[in-house]
């Protein structure tokens, strides 16, 4: 009779599951071009990682601070000669990708606010890469929330004034148990295979508040299930106090990159007790990968 696998065995590394087919399509919000911005940077190194795909897609600075209901076009963007910017800017802009290893390039102009522009364009990217100060400081929380919770597709948020390389050497998660990190670490996958090291950082408190709550997922497993060598540390922080403990922990780690799930809580919650995803928005200077 065949025995049934035990746990360990059936989370063996595979060599079918571990081959991870990576990102296609990767959508960098440019900023400027004149030097290219951060994001336009990062967009076509990760492009080149996966040989995929990349989008540049310009918002103006008139644009970039707007919420979704705000986002009627200006009367300069209505007076734009759209077909000669895209044409120059997609010619400049490829050429900028090829010179970098990226061959598949596509370019465009919106005329929207943020959150409406990466909906739109999410829909068909595997990953939107921007930077934390596309909008003014003022009004950052607002126009980064609304994007994150409406464009459902991953969001790579570059600290501003980024000029590093990008690199995910050092990867670290912060894993609650929510289906926003669920999410976030299968959005985070191809990236994670890349690293040298990967540490989920575990809430002390979860087994305790999600004890019976939802079917088993074992984080720690799963990585390992695509051959990614992982780690977990757990991670002892109040609810107020969870987005400067988690920054903390992954600074001591050397992290070059922090993988999360966004705004598991009601965005009114989030900003009344000063929410992780808030925090970390507000305070990282690394990379972060956010999902809702």
């Amino acid at each position: 009779m065949k025995m049934p696998l035990s746990y360990d065995e059936r989370f063996e590394p595979n060599p079918v599951v571990a081959t991870h087919k990576g990102y296609a399509d990767v959508l960098a919000l440019v900023t400027s071009s004149g030097p290219w911005s951060p994001a336009a940077f990062a967009g076509v190194d990760i492009a080149a990682m996966f040989n995929a795909h990349v989008t540049g897609c310009y918002i103006d600075p008139s644009l970039r601070s707007l919420a979704g209901i705000d986002d009627e076009p200006t009367v300069m963007a209505l007076l734009m000669d759209a077909g000669r910017v895209e044409r120059d800017d997609y010619d400049s802009f490829a050429a900028f990708a090829r010179s970098r290893g990226v061959r598949h390039v596509s370019w465009e102009n919106t005329q929207v606010a943020p959150a409406k522009t990466m909906r739109a364009l999410g829909a068909w990217h595997d990953l939107i890469v921007l930077e934390r100060d596309l909008a003014e400081a003022s009004r950052m929380i607002d126009v980064l929330g609304e994007a994150l919770l409406t464009c459902r597709a991953p969001c790579l948020v570059l600290p501003p004034r980024w000029d590093k390389p990008i690199e995910f050497k050092r990867m670290v998660i912060g894993w609650n148990g929510s289906i926003e990190s669920i999410r976030a670490i299968h959005a985070a996958l191809p990236l994670a295979a890349l690293a040298e090291q990967v540490v989920i950082l575990k809430d002390g408190a979860l087994a305790l508040e999600n004890e019976g709550r939802q079917l088993p997922f074992d984080p720690v497993a799963y990585l390992r299930s695509h051959g990614v060598r992982v780690g977990e540390k757990p991670l002892y922080a109040s609810p107020i106090n969870s987005g400067r403990a988690l920054l903390r922990a992954a600074m001591r780690q050397s992290a070059d990159c922090l993988v999360m799930g966004a705004y598991g809580h009601a965005r009114v919650r989030e900003r009344i007790l000063g929410g992780a995803t808030r925090h970390i928005l507000q305070n990282a200077e690394i990379p972060i990968l956010l999902q809702h």
